[in-house]
C-alpha cells in the first residue's frame, strides 16, 4: 500500500509549509489551483504532500491520507461495504488522477487512482 497523497488543511499554511520543510527536507510550491491552491511538495515514491487552507468557512482542519488504488470505482465499493460513508464521490483532477473522500471511524480518508 502507498498513500498518494497526504493533504493537510490548516489554518496556517506558511508555518506548517515551514516546519515540514525543516523537519523533512521538503520543498513547496507556491499553490496548485486544481487542488484547492494547496502548496506541494513531491515525496521520494512520487507521492505528494499538498498543504492548503480550508475551502469554506465550515471546513475544518483536517490530515487526511488517499491511498493509491487501481480501481477507485471498486475501492469505493468496498469502503461501503465496510461501513465507510463517501463523502465526495470519485472525481478526476486532470494531470493528477481521480480521488474520493470517505469517513469512517470518526476520520477522513481518501483514495486516489492514478
Amino acid at each position: 500500500m502507498k498513500i498518494q497523497y497526504l493533504e493537510i488543511v490548516t489554518n496556517d499554511v506558511d508555518s506548517v509549509c515551514a516546519s515540514y520543510g525543516k523537519a523533512i527536507g521538503a520543498q513547496f510550491s507556491a499553490g496548485e489551483e486544481s487542488l484547492g491552491n494547496a502548496r506541494l511538495a513531491k515525496l521520494d515514491d512520487g507521492g505528494l504532500i499538498g498543504v492548503r487552507a480550508p475551502l469554506r468557512s465550515d471546513e475544518d482542519p483536517v490530515v487526511r491520507p488517499y491511498w493509491l488504488v487501481d480501481d477507485i470505482e471498486t475501492a469505493v465499493k468496498e469502503v461501503v461495504e465496510a461501513g465507510g460513508q463517501i463523502a465526495h464521490p470519485p472525481l478526476e483532477i486532470p494531470g493528477f488522477g481521480t480521488f474520493a473522500i470517505y469517513l469512517q471511524g470518526g476520520n477522513n480518508h481518501g483514495l486516489w487512482q492514478l
